[in-house]
């Protein structure tokens, strides 16, 4: 090892627990992981190992700085004692140099400088925040052998179903500091920025999740450490499309072995959702808070008594899973015929789910779609047959949105036995297609959609999303509409009041169903999910469909151009406005001005709903990561001739 300035003292011990002094039990060396501290502090000398030798190290140095004064260690890991003059400085240099060629090679050199700046930073945290993760459940269940025993209430706790768990894998995580474990949801969106710089990482990482040392024999997908068995929105079948065409962008060629070896196991995780979380048989589908927390009025997470919430969240997830299993198997079907039958499979399946939603659901079910109101609501099922529509406008009723697709002419002329069997079933069973299939028109390619949500009724929603007084706000779409801050929703039920109200930042009140606020704050997956719903949108209806954005506004903008808007207010948030200050550091004055710090925005959990101050984690990159992936698009799209709104944004990052 190489210093400018030596250390005092090498100072090493072992990484082990000190067992005398939590539990009053022999530690099996006397060098324990608190040796350091309690060297220094303590002043015990026999804390850390003479012989210097140790699973854990550090180097001890004494120095007091001035006001103002700066000190810099220079150390690199060597086999040798020294190194010649110069050497560090060289490699430091070349090292700078290749990490600057890479990310050149990456980034979109129609950003400015100040949005490559964030762009870069956003992929050092995703790169950061891998970490290995080694959690074997039959083992913490039995305890070590060596040890005392577990108490006997494990057991029956948490993870008990888990045993065929083995994770000793590299895993990204949402955040080393705060979440230092994988959460299933969140990776999907992971996997997104990082397949832009290392996509080798991005596939294995889908892949790992459904291995057989990780989803339940039963074909589940664990959720995360603290509750394996918990549910998450069914994503991995869009991130594995999204990662598998990045990666061929960047290739110059198709991984058809990812794709398949994945697709396959995601077939055993939907029939999961199908034999579980649809309750009644009727393709509509509960799932818990779904990773949204407390979006609810009461926690969905914990069984009702004689009631079920049928979600328009959950079964919308399954609709977008149903569609994103379609994407895969028609790409499949190119290369293998066989995949035309399951194509035709989650087709139907798709139509099956989506006609649940519109339709009443038996003789005295309602819709999930309120007329009145042009939203969707989840509803409160009770034993005795009657429905109570829970008015809540908040993502949930968002998120039909995003079971869109695109059928292209050219995909469906190469694949004769699909289009047979699809002209088959909407001629034959007209109740199920209804709008949820829509022809193209000239000027499309005449292209099909796919959609829950058919032309008519995408208006009536994003009348109410773009409207700023609602969900529109400065940095992105709120999880809950800024109606409710004036009209809380209530609920009466078995003697008790619930109630729901607009919170644009940290809850107010104890929180159910986990540990983050889903009652106003921006979140960014929903709004990534959001802007590519409306590109897809307008992949199908091209520039003769517009919608008023803002709401009241009077400018009428395609959808293009509403998902270029929303993907700028998100940026926005990032990166130095014409004051100079970004929106994230909120009121903090040091984080604002102070140019040790002002130049380093952090990746928070969650957004105020109002000024785009972070919220939450304040490292956790993890899915908030994905505005590398917005601020690429944002850069790509301003050579699209089609696209007018693109430069005006870019030049409104700029400023």
């Amino acid at each position: 090892m190489l210093a400018a300035d030596p250390p005092k003292e090498f100072l090493f011990t072992e990484n082990e627990t000190n067992y005398e002094r939590l539990f009053s039990f022999p530690s099996p060396s006397p060098y324990v992981k608190d040796g350091i501290g309690r060297y220094l502090v303590g002043r015990e000398a026999s804390a850390v190992n003479t012989a210097m030798a140790g699973t854990k190290a550090s180097l001890h140095y004494e120095k007091i700085l001035k006001p103002g004064e700066t000190w810099t260690v220079r150390m690199r890991l060597a086999k040798k004692a020294a190194l010649p003059d110069g050497t560090f400085d060289r490699i430091f240099s070349q090292r700078q140099e290749e990490a600057d060629a890479f990310y050149a090679a990456v980034q979109a050199e129609a950003l400015p400088a100040d949005a490559i700046s964030v762009q870069r930073q956003a992929f050092a945290g995703m790169l950061w925040s891998k970490q290995y993760y080694n959690y074997v459940v039959k083992d913490w269940l039995e305890g070590d052998p060596a040890m005392p025993p577990p108490p006997p209430d494990r057991k029956n706790g948490r993870n008990k179903a888990w045993e065929h768990m083995y994770s000793e894998d590299i895993l990204s995580m949402p955040d080393k500091w705060e979440y230092p474990w994988f959460a299933a949801w969140d990776l999907a969106f992971h996997c997104i920025p990082l397949a832009m710089v290392d996509p080798d990482f991005a596939k294995k990482q889908l892949d790992l999740l459904t291995r057989e040392w990780y989803m339940h024999p039963n074909g589940q997908v664990p959720a995360y450490e603290w509750a394996f068995g918990d549910v998450n929105p069914p994503l991995h079948a869009w991130a594995t499309w999204r990662v598998y065409k990045i990666d061929q962008k960047m290739n110059g060629k198709p991984d058809l072995l990812f794709l398949e070896r994945v697709f396959q196991k995601l077939l055993l995780n939907f029939t999961w959702w199908v034999n579980r979380k649809d309750a009644e048989g009727n393709n509509i589908f509960q799932g818990g808070f779904l990773g949204l927390d407390n979006i609810g009025v009461f926690d969905r997470n914990v069984a009702l008594m004689g009631a079920t919430i049928e979600q328009s969240d959950g079964t919308s997830w399954m609709a977008m899973y149903s569609l994103n299993l379609l994407k895969i198997a028609f790409e499949l079907a190119h290369h293998n015929k066989a995949y035309e039958d399951i194509a035709s499979k989650f087709f139907e399946h798709f139509l099956y789910i989506a006609e649940a939603m519109e339709s009443h659901m038996g003789p005295d079910g309602i819709s999930l779609w309120d007329e009145e109101d042009g939203f969707y609501y989840d509803n409160l099922h009770f034993s005795d047959g009657h429905h109570v529509r829970m008015k809540v406008r908040s993502v949930v009723g968002l998120i039909p949105l995003f079971a869109v697709e695109t059928l292209e002419m050219s995909s469906l002329l190469k694949m004769p036995g699909f289009a047979k069997r699809m002209t088959w079933f909407l001629e034959n069973r007209p109740d199920l297609a209804g709008d949820l299939i829509c022809e193209g028109e000239r000027g499309v390619c005449e292209r099909r959609l796919l959609s829950i949500v058919h032309p008519d009724r995408l208006r009536r929603i994003l009348a109410r999303m773009l409207d700023e007084s609602e969900f529109f706000g400065p940095h992105g779409i709120r999880a809950l509409s800024r109606y409710h801050k004036d009209h809380p929703y209530w609920l009466n039920m078995d003697d008790s009041s619930h109630a729901i109200s607009y919170e644009p930042a940290e809850s107010s009140s104890g929180l159910f169903g986990g540990n983050s606020n889903w009652r106003g704050p921006v979140w960014m997956p929903i709004n990534f999910l959001v802007i590519e719903a409306l590109q897809k949108f307008h992949h199908f209806l091209g520039n003769d469909f517009k919608v008023e954005c803002p709401t009241g506004s009077g400018h009428m903008k395609t959808l293009w151009e509403v998902a270029m808007e929303l993907s700028h207010r998100i940026t926005a948030t990032f990166v130095r406005n014409k004051e100079g200050r970004r929106p994230i550091f909120g009121g903090d004055e040091t984080f604002q001005k102070d140019p040790q710090w002002n130049a380093y925005p952090l990746f928070y959990e969650y957004f105020h709903g109002d000024n785009g101050a972070g919220l939450g984690a304040s490292h956790q990159t993890g899915w908030t990561g994905v505005v590398a992936k917005l601020l690429q698009q944002c850069a790509e799209h301003c050579k699209h001739p089609a696209v007018k709104a693109a430069p005006k944004v870019v030049a409104q990052i700029a400023r």
